[in-house]
């Protein structure tokens, strides 16, 4: 088994190796598009090793030494704009689901495992995300060109002994 879990993989836009075989790429979606994207055609490809839901995942717990949760970010774009072609759509329970899949990401992390935490900021601000998990990050980081893209790190607390 693999000792790392992308559960929202999408096009695996930020994997320098895009088939990792130390990561599970999983995501809700398997589909193909080709998309304009700053006047070039593109093709995106979203075919993850199995498909699931990151606010159930089919996996025991303290499964995976590192998860990396790079959810989808938006709510509102079109069914058939290359935003959320691109990137995915949260439902209208946005709220629920992402509480859900940060629970569903720490209970398959290992004790002592780190997860990796994306979040753009364009439509929902990052205290509205941190609040949706007890969990506190160590250290995180913007990035982009506004600074909206923020990268987490937290750490699952080893199991007393």
């Amino acid at each position: 088994m693999q000792s790392i879990l992308d559960p929202c993989c999408g096009s695996r836009m930020m994997w320098f190796d895009k088939q990792d075989q130390r990561c599970l790429f999983g995501d809700l979606r398997a589909e193909s598009h080709y998309l304009k994207d700053r006047g070039n055609l593109r093709h995106l490809e979203i075919h993850p090793d199995v498909r699931l839901d990151f606010t159930a995942l089919p996996f025991a717990d303290d499964s995976f030494n590192l998860v990396v949760f790079d959810p989808p970010h938006l709510v509102r774009a079109g069914k058939k704009s290359w935003l959320a072609k691109k990137y995915g759509q949260l439902t209208q329970d946005w709220r629920d689901d992402l509480s859900k899949g940060f629970a569903e990401c720490f209970r398959v992390l290992k004790p002592g495992g780190v997860l990796i935490f994306k979040w753009n900021e364009d439509q929902i601000k990052v205290p509205q995300i941190l609040a949706l998990t007890p969990h506190q990050p160590l250290f995180g980081h913007p990035t982009g060109r506004h600074g909206r893209t923020h990268w987490f790190t937290f750490m699952k607390e080893a199991m007393a002994r």
